[in-house]
């Protein structure tokens, strides 16, 4: 399938629960059938201890306008999922930091638009302390803030948030204990 742009529409990577892939999809279709595929979060944490997130831009297909991690997408058929969270971070929010994998989750929603997601989602963990530049089809805006914040406006206005940041928050804040202990 070709985009109005004329180039290939991206595929993802179809999983099953144990994060072996079965095939690829275009990501689109993926989305339109709720069909499981490998996907990925990153959280990147300044100095103290604040978290950088985005807004995603209002042209995105699902979750446009919701706050969420500091990048979320899918890696490539074939591409490590490390170097596919790197790629993405530079391309979405214009940073380039090494990142960990803290941890993997699954998930299922459905979005009023007819979509669903349905990933094995992996985590992974950076330090970053300066301005991002993010790219306009990808993020509109941009804020640090302290996690406990975000767990209080999580608490109180859930629908501010992308549905993936809302599913894993409990783990990155049990992985931020962990990292302090």
């Amino acid at each position: 399938m070709n985009n109005a742009a004329g180039m290939q529409e991206e595929r993802v990577l179809l999983v099953n629960e144990r994060d072996e892939p079965v095939g690829t999809m275009g990501k689109l279709q993926a989305h339109e059938e709720g069909a499981l595929h490998r996907a990925f979060s990153v959280f990147l944490f300044n100095d103290e201890g604040r978290l950088l997130m985005q807004r995603r831009a209002p042209g995105k297909y699902h979750s446009a306008g919701l706050w969420t991690n500091t990048c979320c997408s899918h890696p490539r058929p074939n591409e490590p999922v490390a170097d596919a969270a790197c790629r993405r971070l530079k391309e979405e929010m214009g940073i380039d930091v090494p990142v960990e994998h803290r941890f993997s989750f699954l998930y299922k929603a459905s979005f009023d638009n007819g979509l669903h997601e349905h990933e094995l989602d992996h985590v992974f963990f950076g330090s970053f302390n300066g301005e991002p530049e993010p790219a306009s089809e990808e993020a509109d805006d941009w804020k640090y803030l302290h996690p406990d914040a975000l767990e209080a406006d999580l608490a109180a206005h859930p629908e501010r948030y992308t549905v993936w940041l809302r599913e894993c928050w409990s783990r990155v804040r049990a992985e931020l204990a962990r990292k302090a202990a």
